[in-house]
């Protein structure tokens, strides 16, 4: 398995594909996978593309990417997609939504499914954007799946957040209460050759003046039109000054990304071994779990025990590797 390290270091897109899957479903090895991985990242801008559906996000992405392309960058892109309630995976395909830049070998786009994840994105969305930066690409691109209030988890991934919306999107009184106001580093109106763009627009520069600048940036309130093109420019400009300042501010948001990284991976590694010796049924962690299934203690009485005794710890983390 780690042979594809450096398959994908000598440009390998299979290997790199397999990577991708290795880390979205979580192998026994996936862990020290990402610790060679992460050794190599090296920072590129990360740029996430929210709002709700129907705001025009993948068209825009796609134009986004031929503006990367035309500029001899690598691109990479993370399409965050609903999950299937049976088998957990992206339900819309990889390559169904950006056409024109399908077979660009400067291109690679994965869909990941949100998994029912809170902010639509998971612990692997993040090691995957490390992935992508260890294997040469040039900038990193997010497209989520477009929740409303729970897309705030893009801000924790992504050094740039555009926010799209749409005249049709409502009052934008909504949009405040959606927590977009307090997520967004630019905002987009989309589709500005319809009814109510100018009045929306004028809207979110209103409330974006009534708050205090984002570490001395000011969020712009642009307008486009991302099927023909129109203002995607202006966009793409802002993007990179928004970058550039990240950058020379230290990216500060990537300190705390890392300590959000260490809590979320020794949780999801619990979880996960936890999850295997409960269905193996042996030793201690066995033992309480018979317990509950028959009713002679509570979860709750259960969980205080394993809490109160190293030994199912021990037991636990010597099951999972294997001694």
């Amino acid at each position: 398995m780690f042979d594809l390290i450096d398959k994908m270091l000598q440009g390998n897109r299979y290997a790199l594909a397999r990577l991708v899957s290795i880390i979205e479903d979580r192998t026994d090895h996936s862990v020290e996978l990402m610790e060679r991985i992460y050794d190599l990242a090296r920072p590129v801008p990360v740029v996430g593309i929210t709002g709700p559906p129907g705001a025009g996000k993948s068209t825009f992405v796609d134009r986004l990417i031929g503006r990367y392309r035309a500029q001899d960058q690598q691109v990479a892109v993370i399409a965050v997609d609903p999950s299937s309630p049976f088998s957990g995976g992206a339900i819309l395909g990889d390559r169904i939504r950006m056409q024109n830049h399908a077979v660009d070998e400067g291109v690679f786009i994965r869909s990941l499914g949100s998994r029912g994840h809170f902010g639509g994105l998971t612990l692997s969305t993040s090691e995957v954007v490390a992935l992508f930066s260890a294997a040469g690409f040039d900038v990193i691109l997010i497209e989520t799946v477009g929740v409303g209030q729970t897309e705030f988890s893009v801000m924790e991934v992504a050094d740039t957040v555009v926010v799209m919306l749409v005249p049709e999107s409502g009052d934008t009184v909504q949009t405040l209460k959606a927590g977009l106001l307090e997520i967004a580093d630019i905002f987009v109106v989309n589709k500005a050759d319809r009814e109510g763009a100018d009045k929306m627009a004028q809207e979110l520069r209103q409330m974006v003046h009534m708050k205090p600048p984002k570490d001395e940036w000011t969020v712009p309130v642009l307008l486009t039109s991302a099927n023909t093109g129109r203002g995607c420019d202006e966009v793409a400009q802002a993007i990179a000054d928004h970058v550039d300042q990240v950058f020379r501010s230290g990216a500060r948001h990537r300190v705390a990304a890392r300590v959000r990284a260490f809590h979320e991976v020794l949780v999801e590694e619990f979880r996960r071994r936890l999850g295997g010796a409960l269905v193996q049924g042996e030793g201690a962690v066995g033992q309480l779990a018979r317990e509950v299934r028959d009713g002679r203690k509570s979860p709750y009485t259960a969980a205080l025990e394993a809490l109160h005794n190293a030994e199912w710890l021990v037991e636990l983390l010597g099951q999972a590797d294997g001694r």
